[in-house]
């Protein structure tokens, strides 16, 4: 990531459409059109893998296959693989500023079953080599949302024992009464990579880069887990033994209890890290830039026994470290790659990242406390080498965040950014990260609508409203795209 450049984060969810969710369809492509008014380089979006119970993207059913809410249904239309009726007789949600992950469950899976039925394409050669191409994870992947189906929706620890302990006849057994299923899931990830290539290549023929999000670990109910039990922290009845957090910090003060098995690191070393690999290939090949979500854990992770109510029961242990960065680095390729080092950032992990040459984050948001030597004030910065953000999907907003707050408590802030009021701190915060000396700037879509707390995208530790904040059509502006390239002009973006 080198030259001067700025960008946008919106994950592919928050996009507009009649169709209940953002998906990869015209929008998308607007978008794209949009950036490079805006003068804008990036796109970074969210993880994109299938999500599971809570609709969060770092709680996939899968490290490799994509969300299959995010296949544009015109597309499918066009086909006449299905009718608009089809489509536009379903009930996607009233509100078009939200996504409805209920309605979208119980509906879109039809529709899409009923594209799987008319397409007919298991003798079509593109979608043969499709298969034949992603074997490593397709198969094992399909089958799995095969039997959550069969098994109404549970996690597969209470599936039936024999297909749980993934016995030879089990597998077999299932392979064969659930054939027609195990296609559906396949036909649903041919779609979905034929239209992110398609999207990603127009995106990169206008000068867009598109910037995706890993999560370090995986969720416990997924095809990964259930496939390669060996690699991960469980007991001889594949239940977790040890689980993933992070300690006290200042979104809970009994720290954030994810509840993803830990990785046996051990035995992932022992084969050269494979998973890890093909999960990078599979990464570089859907981005240009990969961002390793809580990379720290790479060095040191946090690891609370199974079963504890709180995250604050757990314990540092030692990661794999450089081993595991020289895999990413080779199998990423011409991929680049983005170390999110927020959390307890120790001298080990800034060691780790210097050697590794990526570059780290810098969180405007976290810059107003602590007086004038705040690290990630802009006036702080030491290297060109990172990525200056205004907050993350974890964050508040930046008018939420300060729009709470006394003229006292703001008073560092407007003396810093050289603004009277608290309205006007979202623009100069964004001014701020483009002056920077920072090689990239990138900015939540809600900080430059200037959008209060009613748009955040997550308040970890909590379940059943997060993930589901939405652009409304028009709403990105062109004086805000006039805005933004205005900067990039001004700051040499």
């Amino acid at each position: 990531m080198k030259g001067r450049a700025a960008g946008i984060l919106l994950p592919i969810s928050s996009l507009p459409s009649p169709y209940g969710i953002g998906t990869l369809g015209k929008e998308a492509y607007r978008f794209v059109n949009q950036l490079v008014n805006a003068g804008q380089k990036y796109w970074q979006v969210l993880p994109a893998g299938p999500t599971s119970f809570g609709d969060s993207p770092y709680q996939s059913f899968s490290a490799f296959a994509g969300n299959p809410y995010f296949i544009d249904l015109d597309f499918l239309i066009a086909k006449g693989w299905i009718s608009r009726e089809d489509v536009e007789s379903v009930d996607w949600g009233s509100d078009p500023s939200d996504v409805n992950y209920a309605k979208l469950y119980e509906n879109r899976f039809d529709v899409l079953h009923k594209a799987h039925r008319s397409a007919g394409l298991r003798k079509e050669k593109k979608y043969r080599r499709f298969i034949k191409a992603n074997a490593y994870w397709l198969e094992d992947y399909s089958l799995y949302m095969a039997l959550k189906s069969y098994f109404g929706g549970k996690e597969w620890l209470l599936w039936e024992e024999g297909i749980k302990m993934r016995w030879k006849e089990a597998v077999k057994h299932y392979q064969k009464i659930l054939a027609e299923e195990i296609d559906f899931w396949k036909f649903c990830q041919y779609l979905f990579f034929s239209q992110w290539n398609k999207l990603k290549k127009y995106a990169n023929q206008h000068g867009v880069r598109i910037i995706g999000d890993i999560p370090l670990y995986v969720s416990m109910d997924s095809a990964d887990v259930w496939k390669h039990g060996e690699l991960f922290e469980l007991d001889e009845r594949k239940k977790p033994i040890n689980v993933a957090g992070v300690p006290p910090d200042c979104f809970s003060a009994d720290g954030q209890l994810w509840g993803n098995p830990l990785y046996c690191w051990k035995a992932m070393e022992k084969k050269k890290f494979e998973w890890w690999a093909k999960r990078m290939q599979a990464s570089a090949a859907l981005y240009d830039v990969i961002r390793i979500d809580h990379f720290i854990g790479i060095v040191n992770y946090w690891s609370v026994p199974a079963g504890s109510q709180t995250a604050a029961d757990g314990v540092w242990k030692k990661g794999p470290g450089e081993k595991l960065t020289k895999v990413i680095k080779k199998s990423a390729g011409d991929a680049d790659i983005i170390a999110e080092d927020l959390g307890v950032v120790g001298e080990n992990v800034r060691r780790l990242i210097k050697k590794t040459g990526w570059p780290g984050m810098k969180i405007l948001q976290f810059a107003f406390d602590g007086g004038s030597e705040n690290e990630y004030l802009p006036h702080n910065l030491k290297s060109t080498n990172c990525i200056i953000y205004s907050g993350t999907h974890d964050n508040e907003t930046i008018a939420g965040y300060f729009g709470s707050k006394t003229e006292k408590e703001t008073q560092f802030v407007r003396d810093y950014l050289n603004v009277e009021t608290v309205a006007e701190i979202p623009a100069a915060v964004i001014r701020a990260g483009y002056a920077s000396i920072a090689d990239t700037a990138v900015f939540q879509m809600q900080d430059i609508l200037g959008l209060d707390n009613s748009a955040r995208m997550n308040l970890p530790s909590t379940v059943g409203t997060n993930w589901r904040w939405r652009m409304l059509p028009g709403q990105f502006t062109k004086e805000h795209q006039k805005g933004l390239k205005e900067l990039c002009v001004l700051y040499g973006r």
